[in-house]
């Protein structure tokens, strides 16, 4: 990607502008450690959790981030249907 394409406005993609450290904690507030792991099942969530060791380990694993941001965009989904968020 080119950094002319990064800096592209992306009116439509509700994940532009938001770090992946963001998407975390945000899940994390919303659903907890131990829920997070039920729903993508990966050991950074289940076994000593932290924001630092899960970021690692999504930053180097494509298929997990994109569950966490699949995740995180139903979430948003959500909460827009339930009225939480405009």
């Amino acid at each position: 990607m080119s950094i002319d394409a990064a800096k592209t406005p992306q009116p439509k993609n509700p994940l532009h502008g938001i770090t992946l450290k963001t998407i975390l904690e945000e899940l994390v507030v919303e659903y907890g450690w131990p829920e997070m792991a039920r729903r993508i099942r990966i050991n950074c969530f289940a076994k000593d959790p932290s924001v630092n060791s899960s970021l690692t380990f999504l930053r180097k694993t494509a298929w997990a981030r994109n569950k966490v941001e699949n995740l995180y965009l139903a979430t948003l989904r959500r909460k827009k249907r339930s009225g939480e968020v405009k």
